[in-house]
């Protein structure tokens, strides 16, 4: 699968990096340190990801501000977007399925539980059927 990460946390960023290397199945990654980063990649002539990962606590423009962009446009607006924060605010959860996310996922504490969460998401969406946009 192709991923696009959006987090602007390195510690974070390694995280994912670290659980991806130890999958089985391969995945490109892309990553983007905030919302006009990711943006500027969508709208490039690269290929479109099959998942977005978005953090919603990010410097120039939020997760929520990214997400509302998103799902406006009449072709990116398919991508699955699964929302990974550490909000817990139930505001911030309403919001985004409101606007329409795939998932809302919290990360922990404990790197085996976030390991865990990581490898469920990615095997979910390996066996759905994912829009080609």
């Amino acid at each position: 699968m192709n991923i696009l990460f959006i987090e602007d946390d390195n510690i974070e960023t390694m995280k994912l990096q670290r659980t991806v290397s130890k999958l089985e199945t391969k995945h490109n990654i892309v990553e983007a340190k905030n919302g006009e980063e990711a943006l500027n990649f969508l709208k490039s002539d690269a290929d479109l990801p099959d998942i977005i990962l978005l953090d919603l606590n990010m410097p120039r423009m939020s997760g929520i501000e990214f997400l509302t962009i998103l799902k406006a446009d009449e072709v990116m607006k398919y991508l699955p977007t699964i929302i990974l924060t550490t909000s817990e605010n139930r505001a911030d959860l309403l919001e985004c399925y409101r606007i329409g996310v795939a998932g809302y996922i919290l990360k922990p504490l404990k790197y085996e539980d976030y390991e865990t969460k990581i490898k469920s998401v990615f095997n979910y969406w390996q066996v759905n059927e994912l829009v080609k946009a």
